[in-house]
């Protein structure tokens, strides 16, 4: 479904921020992309959705390059999840609404029956439907996330980016939210790609990931593959112990703060 190939880009064109990037996503999978700061996950995003033109190299969507596609049809084919996200006098049905523009006709003013209909079976998929006549600037950090999917779901994607969605959430917020994009993979066949600093959370939801360092793919595989405690001390430069979750069986990475580790010296 997507394809990257050769990838080179950056804000700089003397000092790219990615560099010979290249990686696939199959149809229906759920792919993580972890990394430092500053290691270039979100650019990529950017790359992917045409807001940063690659110096070389490729994106594919089923084989077609993104430039080649017209802004209306990349959004009915990908929609984006951002990370941070203002509140706005709008209403939280108005806000999903917006979801529904790729579709609308030329010199269409307002949204078709069907379009409100969809909006709202959004709004109900992702739990927010009672918060439909609220204002966007009403609602709490962990509403407003579930709002923004609802918005994106709206788009009727294949393909769903989400940079950072658990970001500043509480526990309940993050299970809740990831619960839910796990849903969307498995029972709607929902392709996701999803930019995470919590190793853990990337470990327990995704199927596949990709760890990115310094511009380059550092590493990519299952959880099991990637988040050895010596790639994390390797990429991160902190000392990790790298357990089994108990009940997933996925990896758990535990942090050791300076004081234990001058304790064992």
């Amino acid at each position: 479904m997507l394809e990257l190939k050769s990838l080179a880009c950056g804000y700089d064109l003397k000092q790219p921020v990615l560099q010979d990037i290249e990686f696939k996503v199959n149809e229906k999978e759920f792919v993580g992309i972890i990394g430092p700061n500053g290691s270039g996950k979100t650019t990529l995003l950017r790359v992917i959705t045409r807001i940063l033109k690659p110096n070389k190299g490729v994106v594919l969507l089923n084989g077609r390059n993104v430039w080649q596609m017209k802004f209306r049809e990349l959004a009915k084919y990908v929609a984006v999840v951002p990370q941070n996200f203002g509140g706005i006098d709008m209403s939280v049905e108005d806000f999903v609404l917006l979801g529904r523009i790729p579709y609308l006709e030329r010199l269409q003013f307002f949204e078709s029956k069907m379009d409100l209909l969809i909006a709202q079976r959004c709004l109900s998929l992702t739990d927010t439907f009672k918060l439909k006549g609220k204002l966007m600037s009403e609602i709490s950090g962990g509403e407003r996330q579930l709002v923004l999917i609802a918005r994106a779901l709206a788009q009727e994607p294949k393909l769903l980016l989400l940079d950072e969605p658990t970001a500043h959430l509480d526990i309940t917020h993050q299970v809740s939210i990831l619960d839910l994009i796990k849903k969307l993979n498995k029972e709607l066949g929902l392709t996701v790609v999803m930019v995470m600093h919590d190793l853990n959370l990337a470990s327990e939801y995704c199927q596949r990931l990709v760890l990115i360092n310094e511009g380059r793919i550092y590493k990519t595989g299952t959880p099991q593959e990637v988040l050895s405690y010596k790639i994390i001390e390797e990429v991160y430069k902190t000392v990790v112990v790298v357990e089994k979750n108990p009940v997933s069986a996925k990896p758990y990475v535990v942090l050791v703060s300076q004081e234990e580790r001058q304790k064992r010296n």
